[in-house]
């Protein structure tokens, strides 16, 4: 399975961003080969509206079946969930360590957004 996670940098030592939408990078990682892909969101940085569906399409247009952030506003949580790709909530530090949770199952799947729209 593949999964995206929300960056600051391009590479697994990298902070998480807090943000979904307005992240600026996703790191997507093949749980099982470890390959890492890097794929830049800075069209949705400065988006007036829309982020959130953007970024989340651009998420599953890269085939992952679950996202790990810190944040995830209401329109991005509800594209995700509506082609069934699980939202992982509450990550922090970076990357390699988020990936590290993941596995371990200690983050918690998002039942909801847990941000309002329009969050920085």
């Amino acid at each position: 399975m593949r999964v995206a996670i929300t960056s600051q940098g391009t590479d697994l030592d990298s902070p998480v961003d807090p943000r979904f939408a307005r992240a600026k990078w996703f790191l997507i990682v093949d749980i099982e080969t470890r390959e890492v892909e890097t794929v830049d969101n800075a069209q949705n940085l400065q988006a007036a509206h829309g982020a959130g569906p953007q970024a989340a399409q651009t998420v599953v247009n890269s085939g992952v079946g679950a996202v790990i952030t810190g944040h995830c506003g209401p329109r991005a949580f509800r594209t995700l969930q509506a082609v069934g790709v699980e939202v992982m909530i509450g990550a922090e530090g970076t990357v390699a360590e988020a990936l590290e949770k993941y596995e371990n199952g200690e983050l918690r799947s998002a039942e909801q957004a847990d941000v309002e729209a329009h969050w920085v």
